[in-house]
C-alpha cells in the first residue's frame, strides 16, 4: 500500500522480528472490517449483540489480569534520564528495545500481522499527525478504526515523509510480568507487549496522543493536552471554545457533552462537542490558539453512564460501539453495567462470562462482585454524538477562548475563578489537585497533585513542560487564552454538594465566557478574580445568593495550608521548575498575608 522507504524498512524488520504467517494491511474498507468482525464473533473473540437494539455493536472480554491502564509498567526511554523526569519511569533506550524485542520475537508465529495506517486528526490537517501499527489483535484493528481515521488516505498523505510515530503491539501471553507500554519519543515510537486491554494497545489513544506527541509539541511549538474541547453556542448563535483539563472522577466527559439546564436552553443557549479527552493546540495563522481533537471516537468508562448522568455519551453507545468487560444480558443478548439503571438483568454473565447473581453485588467488592468491571469501556465513533460539532471534522482547529482546569475540593478552591495573567495560569495547572473519594483506593480526601491533568501522560520532564507553557504565552502574547479554574465539589458542613453540577454547570461557562470579551465584572482575591455572585445567573435554581457566596469564598487559613503543600509539590521538580512558578507560590504567600 506503500512504498513509502522508512514504513517499508520498518515493517520488514517488523515482519523478520515477529515472524507472523499471514501479513494484512487495514483499508479502511467496510467490507474489510466486517470480515474481521464476522472473524472475531467465530473465534469467541468478540460476541455480537442484539442487532435490532444495538446494531453493529459487539462485546469483548479481556482477561482478568488485564483490565486497565499498568502505570508501574509504563515508561518513557529516554537517551538521557533527565529527559523523563521525575515523574515518568525511565530506562535506557537500547535496554528496553532488547528486552521488548526479546519479550516479541516470534509472537506472530500461527498469527496475522495487521497493518494499521492511522491519522490521528482529521486526514491532511495541517493540525494532524500519522502513525502506523502492527498488532496482531483483530480487536485493536477494530477499535483502531473507531478511534482513530484509518486507511489508504492516510498513506497518500503520508507521502515519502518520515514523520510518523511506529508502534508495535504484540498480545504475546497476556502474562502480567512481561507487560510493558514503552515510549521511545526522540524515536517517535511505541512497543507495548502482553497487554490485550484497549489503554495498553491502542496505540493512538494515550501513548501517541499524549506522551509522544507532547513530547512532539515541546520540540515543534505546539502543546497536545489532556483536555475536552466543547463549543457553547449563546442565544445569537455564536460559538465559543474551551478546552479543560481534569483529573479522573472529575465530571470531564459530562462535561464535554453537557445539555445546559432548561431555562437556558430555552434561551437559545447549546452546547457544542469536539472532544472528550484530548486536545492538540498549535498557533494558527491569525496568532490565536486552535485546537483539534486528534481522536476520532470515545472510550469511554461505563459504569455510572446513564441517560440522566450523560444522556449524549450514552446516545453515542447505541450503535456500532464495542463494548469491553461489560456484562451481557442473556434475555435479549444486550449489555448492562452498574449505574445504567435500576433494572440489573436477572439472567446474564458477567465481565469474565461467569454466571452472575445480582443479588450477590458487594459495593467493597466491586471487581468480584460487579457485573461490569468498574473500568469497564465502550469505544463508540464520534459522530454518534447526538451534540457533535460542526468542527469536529473540519480539521483547521477551533480557536481556543479559555482554558478551565478544575479538580475536587471540599474547602480550597471556589467554584471558579479567573487567574491574574499567563503565567499565573500556569501556576494554577501545575499545581492542580483533586482529593481522593471513597471510590479510590486509599484514604478519602487525601490531596493529589496532577498537574493539567497529565501527571501520567507527560512524555518529558515535567519542569520543562511548565516552560513550554510558560513559553507558548509568550509566541501567543495578548492572544493567549485566559485560564480559570473551577470546583463544582464544595461541599458544606454536612459534607453535601453545595454546586448542583451536571447541566448547571452551563452557568459558570456563561460567566468565564463573558469574561473573555469583557462583559463581566469580578472581584480581585489573593489567588486570582472571583466573579461577583450576582454575574452567577441562578434563575430557576434551588439556591441563593448567599450559598452561592459561601462557595465563592477564599479562605485564609485553607490557602496557606494549600500554598505549603504547593511548595512540597515543586519540590520533585527541582531546578528545572521555572524561577517563574517559584515567584508565583511567593506572590500568593505574600497576598494571603495580607488577607
Amino acid at each position: 500500500m506503500t512504498e513509502n522507504k522508512t514504513v517499508v524498512k520498518w515493517l520488514d524488520e517488523m515482519k523478520a522480528l515477529l515472524c507472523p504467517d499471514k501479513v494484512m494491511w487495514i483499508d479502511g474498507s467496510e467490507a474489510q472490517l466486517e470480515e474481521l468482525r464476522k472473524e472475531a464473533v467465530s473465534t469467541g473473540e468478540m460476541i455480537k449483540l442484539n442487532e435490532e437494539k444495538l446494531p453493529g455493536c459487539y462485546l469483548h472480554r479481556t482477561k482478568p489480569n488485564d483490565v486497565a491502564r499498568v502505570e508501574d509498567r509504563t515508561f518513557i526511554c529516554t537517551k538521557d534520564k533527565e529527559t523523563a523526569g521525575p515523574t515518568n519511569n525511565w530506562c535506557a533506550p537500547d535496554e528496553m528495545y532488547e528486552k521488548l524485542y526479546n519479550i516479541a520475537r516470534g509472537t506472530y508465529k500461527g498469527r496475522t500481522m495487521y497493518i494499521i495506517p492511522y491519522s490521528m486528526g482529521p486526514v491532511g490537517s495541517p493540525l494532524a499527525k500519522i502513525g502506523i501499527e502492527v498488532t496482531d489483535s483483530i480487536y485493536v484493528v477494530l477499535n483502531m478504526a473507531i478511534m482513530t481515521r484509518v486507511g489508504a488516505e492516510v498513506l497518500k498523505v503520508l507521502g515519502d515523509s518520515n514523520d510518523w510515530v511506529r508502534g508495535l503491539h504484540a498480545k504475546c501471553d497476556v502474562n502480567p510480568d512481561d507487560r510493558y507500554i514503552c515510549h521511545f519519543p526522540e524515536d517517535n515510537t511505541i512497543i507495548s507487549v502482553n497487554s490485550a486491554y484497549g489503554g495498553n494497545v491502542l496505540l493512538g489513544k494515550k501513548c501517541f496522543a499524549l506522551r509522544i506527541a507532547s513530547f512532539q509539541g515541546w520540540k515543534e511549538g505546539w502543546m497536545a493536552e489532556h483536555m475536552l474541547i466543547l463549543g457553547l453556542q449563546n442565544p445569537k448563535g455564536e460559538v465559543k471554545y474551551v478546552a479543560a483539563a481534569f483529573p479522573s472522577a472529575c465530571g470531564k466527559t459530562n462535561l464535554a457533552m453537557l445539555i445546559p439546564p432548561e431555562y437556558l436552553r430555552k434561551k437559545g443557549y447549546k452546547v457544542w462537542t469536539v472532544g472528550d479527552d484530548i486536545s492538540w493546540m498549535k498557533i494558527g495563522p491569525d496568532g490565536r490558539l486552535y485546537a483539534i481533537n486528534p481522536e476520532n471516537g470515545f472510550f469511554g468508562v461505563a459504569p455510572g453512564t446513564n441517560a440522566q448522568s450523560n444522556f449524549n455519551a450514552l446516545e453515542s453507545t447505541k450503535k456500532n460501539t464495542i463494548f469491553t468487560n461489560v456484562c451481557l444480558n442473556l434475555d435479549d443478548n444486550t449489555v448492562w453495567w452498574e449505574g445504567l439503571d435500576k433494572n440489573p438483568p436477572k439472567n446474564a454473565l458477567n465481565w469474565k462470562g461467569e454466571p452472575w447473581d445480582y443479588t450477590k453485588y458487594d459495593k467493597a467488592n466491586k471487581v468480584a462482585t460487579s457485573g461490569a468491571h468498574p473500568n469497564s469501556r465502550f469505544t463508540a465513533p464520534a459522530k454518534n454524538c447526538p451534540c457533535i460539532s460542526d468542527e469536529f471534522d473540519k480539521g483547521q482547529g477551533v480557536p481556543i477562548s479559555a482554558i478551565i482546569f478544575g479538580g475536587r475540593r471540599a474547602k480550597c478552591a471556589p467554584l471558579v475563578y479567573q487567574s491574574k495573567d499567563w503565567v499565573n495560569g500556569v501556576f494554577v495547572g501545575s499545581a492542580m489537585a483533586s482529593e481522593t473519594t471513597a471510590a479510590a483506593a486509599g484514604a478519602v480526601g487525601v490531596v493529589r497533585r496532577d498537574p493539567m491533568a497529565m501527571l501520567p501522560f507527560c512524555g518529558y520532564h515535567m519542569g520543562d513542560y511548565f516552560a513550554h507553557w510558560l513559553e507558548m504565552g509568550k509566541k501567543l502574547g495578548d492572544k493567549a487564552p485566559k485560564i480559570f479554574n473551577v470546583n463544582w465539589f464544595r461541599t458544606d458542613d454536612e459534607g453535601n454538594f453545595v454546586w448542583p453540577g451536571f447541566g448547571d454547570n452551563a452557568r459558570v461557562l456563561n460567566w468565564i465566557i463573558d469574561r473573555c470579551e469583557g462583559k463581566a465584572d469580578a472581584t480581585e482575591t489573593a489567588i486570582g478574580y472571583v466573579p461577583k455572585p450576582e454575574d452567577i445567573d441562578l434563575t430557576d435554581l434551588d439556591m441563593d445568593i448567599e450559598t452561592l457566596k459561601s462557595i465563592l469564598k477564599v479562605d485564609k487559613d485553607v490557602w496557606e495550608k494549600e500554598a505549603a503543600e504547593i511548595e512540597e509539590h515543586y519540590k520533585k521538580f527541582g531546578d528545572k521548575l521555572p524561577n517563574e512558578l517559584r515567584e508565583q507560590l511567593n506572590n500568593l504567600k505574600n497576598n494571603l498575608s495580607k488577607m
